[in-house]
Parts: C-alpha cells; structure tokens; sequence
C-alpha cells in the first residue's frame, strides 16, 4: 500500500503534457476545477500515481465536460460550476459516481470495473479491472470499454485510459457517434445540466430509431432514469445483467 507521497511525488507527472493536450484538443473542453484535498484523497484510495493519465486528471481537476455537454469525463470531487453554462452544473465526481468510500479503505475496490465517464444517450465509459470475465465485460484487464445504448451491450475499445483520453481530445468522437447524432444535437445537449441526458423514444436499439434518429421524440431527464432504463431492458430482452453502470 503507497502512501499519498509517493502518489504524488513522482518523476515526469502526466499533469503537464494532459494540460498541454487539454488546450489543444480539436473539440471543445471545459475543464471543471478541483478540490485539492479531496482531489488527494481520491488518488490514495485508486492507488494510482500522478504519472498515469487518469491520476494526473484525478488529482488536477474535477473532471472535463466535452463537445457541447455530449461528453463527462469524471475527475475529482471539487466546488462545480454554481454559473456559467448548465452542463458544467452538477458534474458528479470519479469517487461519487463509483462509490469511493468516504474514508480510505484498503480493501475496498471497484465494482468490476472503474466507470471513468458517460454520454448524453446513457452510454457508460469504464476501464477493466484484474477480471473483466467474471464481471460479464469484453476486453482485457486495464482496457476501456463502451456500454453502447443503442446495442445494450459491452463493447471493447482496444485502448487504455491514456489512449483513450487522447482520441477523445483529437476528435474520435465524431466518428464514434456518427450514427447516434441527429440535427440539432449540439443545442439538445448543450442545454443540460451535467447529470441529465436525452431521453430517445422510440429507444435507441429500436428499428424505428436506426432508421430515422432524427424523427424520435426526445427529452432531458436525469441521467440515472437513462441508466436504470437500460439496465431494465437488458436484463428483460436478453436476460443479461450488464453490471455496474455508475451512481449519478
């Protein structure tokens, strides 16, 4: 077990080249500011160290909001955004939206994987833990992987965290959710706060919906509501239980 000395007093901290990215990502990218003490808290309980991308981000900001509110990527838990545009408002924490314990727990660890963010559309970003296997998800240990609302399934990515937060900066969502954006999208998204999503009847995996996006009805509502939605009708179509999702 390291201490926080170690987690943060290290050689070549990834805090300099992230930031360095952050200013010249190819998408538009809020970067919520962070609480320091408890921003240090959450890195001792990941046991993870400030070289790695997801350390630098945890303990150097309170997480990033990307392409007009389309995007949450969680940091740590910090003072929010009380003005300023709604989808900087109400942005959960890394520690909130897995269940960080409130103390430091040596014994405590993710639910099978470490959910690191979400979308508008209730598709969940997370990261592998030592058996993604036994936790019912696709890839290998230490892989990103997608639960995608238009499949309700797991899908892996192929990359680690630090690949993955490159790609997002370099414009891989564009392609990525090619066929999952409408005209309009921008201002939908735009307009909510950071714990709602969209609402998309007829749902997202339908037929009517894969044909014409553009034609479905669809409403904020708050991002739990999209979360425990998908749960229902994966585990009620194909009698799958996808796992841990997040607590937002």
């Amino acid at each position: 077990m390291r201490d926080l000395i170690e987690l943060t007093d290290v050689e070549a901290p990834a805090w300099p080249l992230l930031s360095a990215d952050l200013a010249a990502s190819e998408v538009h990218v809020d970067v919520l500011p962070a609480d320091p003490e408890r921003a240090r808290a959450s890195l001792l309980q990941m046991q993870i160290t400030a070289r790695s991308r997801l350390g630098a981000l945890v303990l150097n900001c309170g997480g990033l909001v990307l392409d007009s509110g389309w995007l949450r990527v969680y940091g740590s838990p910090g003072p929010g955004a009380p003005s300023g545009p709604p989808g900087l408002r109400g942005v959960p924490s890394l520690a909130a939206v897995n269940g960080f314990p409130e103390r430091f727990d040596p014994g405590w660890r993710p639910r099978g994987a470490l959910v690191v963010g979400h979308d508008v559309l209730g598709g969940v970003f997370a990261l592998n833990g030592a058996d993604p296997q036994v936790s019912g998800r696709p890839g290998e240990p230490g892989e990103m992987v997608y639960f995608a609302p238009d499949s309700l399934r797991w899908e892996a990515l192929g990359a680690g965290y630090g690949p993955w937060l490159a790609w997002l900066l370099t414009g891989g969502m564009e392609q990525f959710y090619e066929t999952l954006r409408w005209p309009g999208w921008r201002a939908e998204s735009g307009a909510l706060t950071g714990s709602q999503g969209i609402s998309v009847a007829p749902f997202l995996w339908s037929a009517e919906a894969k044909r014409d996006l553009a034609a479905t009805s669809r409403r904020p509502v708050p991002l739990a509501e999209l979360l425990g939605v998908n749960r229902h009708f994966c585990q009620e179509l194909d009698s799958v239980d996808p796992g841990f999702l997040g607590d937002v």
